[in-house]
């Protein structure tokens, strides 16, 4: 009751003092251990966060975790979709959202009520979307995938059966070009993808011409063509961690890199 008392409705979090002479990670850790609770953070967080975390992943690896942790408290360092789903999986949990304003400009960009409008021109066709939506949507849809296992799903499904697939059009068309599948796409793209240059990335290929480009597959055509590996944000660590080259270019948020230095720190 009391950090409902206390939460500031514009920021979307608790604004109070805190003592200076607490070591904030050791009380962390003993609220965890006092709560039973289980923090999860995404890649895209920032470093400091990622290392209190329990485990740190992409939206498959923490949807796993969330659905296998016997925790009673699920704190969850990212945003509303995520902290849903985490939700969704464990209904009889509680699932704490630090920050109540953190948001993803994708899932924003793809409203239930417009959706379900769009969904209905489109009679007799599949629903597939991608994670990275709201419950909202989620429920107006047939199959959830991740940009883990995207192809894989829209592999295994019959080639005479029509798609949507929703929000994003780049992940959409990245699918589409790899598994020769036609699908309607919804019209929503990630900000923060969108705004890697192409002409940026030609430059930074020629000054270090012998690094791979690593890229995420919501990234526009334009930069995806460049790439050497695209894949999601756990495959993208995965592979510079196996491959023996010392330098990458990495199209997506620059969160990951954290862990990607811990990983191979040469």
């Amino acid at each position: 009751m009391l950090a409902t008392n206390l939460l500031d409705t514009t920021l979307g979090y608790v604004s109070e003092p805190v003592d200076p002479s607490l070591d904030l990670y050791e009380e962390i850790e003993r609220l965890k251990r006092e709560k039973n609770a289980i923090l999860l953070a995404h890649y895209y967080q920032e470093p400091a966060i990622q290392d209190i975390a329990d485990y740190i992943g992409d939206s498959l690896g923490l949807s796993r975790r969330a659905a296998e942790t016997d925790a009673d408290i699920i704190v969850f360092a990212g945003v509303h979709f995520m902290a849903e789903t985490a939700k969704i999986l464990n209904p009889e949990k509680k699932v704490l959202l630090p920050d109540l304003n953190a948001g993803c400009s994708l899932a924003d960009a793809c409203p239930a009520d417009a959706f379900a409008a769009f969904k209905a021109r489109y009679p007799g066709h599949l629903v597939v979307s991608y994670i990275n939506c709201s419950a909202e949507t989620k429920a107006l849809s047939d199959i959830i995938c991740t940009s883990s296992n995207a192809e894989h799903i829209i592999r295994q499904i019959p080639e005479d059966q029509p798609i949507i697939f929703a929000p994003d059009r780049n992940l959409g068309r990245f699918l589409m070009k790899q598994t020769g599948r036609d699908m309607v796409l919804w019209d929503g793209v990630c900000i923060v993808h969108e705004t890697f240059s192409e002409e940026k990335l030609v430059r930074l290929k020629m000054r270090h011409p012998e690094a791979p480009v690593l890229a995420h597959p919501e990234c526009e055509e334009a930069v995806l063509r460049h790439a050497d590996f695209v894949g999601s944000t756990s495959q993208i660590r995965r592979f510079a961690r196996e491959d023996p080259r010392d330098t990458f270019i990495v199209a997506t948020e620059e969160g990951i890199l954290h862990q990607m230095q811990k990983d191979s720190p040469h």
